[in-house]
């Protein structure tokens, strides 16, 4: 492998890995070394990478495997007593918090589809019609409501995925 070859992989797959580190990191400090990390043994074994099946799921493994060596360690040092009921509800509410965030956010995005995307993803999503209803409903073939509701989805998830990317911050 090349060094633009590796350069393009990993330029490929860091916002993946970021989003993996993050989840089970949760700081977004510890997530940005673990890329650093996971970036800098993969440039060690980049040979490795081509006889690989799957690169990508190695990567994501390699990210994994880590993280949780990085949370035992870190449950290992911190292995003293302390009355943990006001941090815990500080992450509660720091969790709570983000949760709203993060839906008013889609709920944003959702405000820039098309009257029929939203309607479809009303039906579909949040009423949990089936789209033989939903056909009875908007006249729409039942085909085309599946295409439309695909791009509706992939408009959502894009805007979402553009907001976490790797090395950015968050609104």
């Amino acid at each position: 492998m090349t060094d633009k070859n590796f350069i393009d992989y990993l330029t490929n797959i860091k916002d993946l890995l970021f989003r993996l580190a993050l989840r089970l990191l949760v700081s977004e400090d510890a997530a940005k070394d673990a890329v650093q990390e996971i970036s800098m043994k993969l440039w060690k074994h980049k040979e490795k990478i081509t006889q690989v099946n799957n690169p990508d799921a190695y990567a994501v493994t390699m990210m994994k495997n880590y993280c949780y060596d990085q949370l035992k360690l870190k449950q290992h040092n911190n292995l003293r007593i302390e009355h943990s009921n006001y941090k815990d509800a500080a992450i509660e509410i720091q969790h709570t918090t983000e949760v709203k965030d993060e839906l008013q956010q889609v709920y944003t995005f959702l405000q820039t589809l098309s009257k029929q995307e939203q309607t479809l993803i009303q039906l579909r999503d949040i009423e949990q019609l089936e789209y033989t209803e939903i056909a009875a409903i908007t006249t729409m073939k039942e085909t085309s409501i599946r295409v439309a509701l695909s791009r509706a989805r992939k408009k959502i998830r894009e805007q979402v995925l553009a907001l976490h990317k790797y090395g950015t911050p968050a609104n």
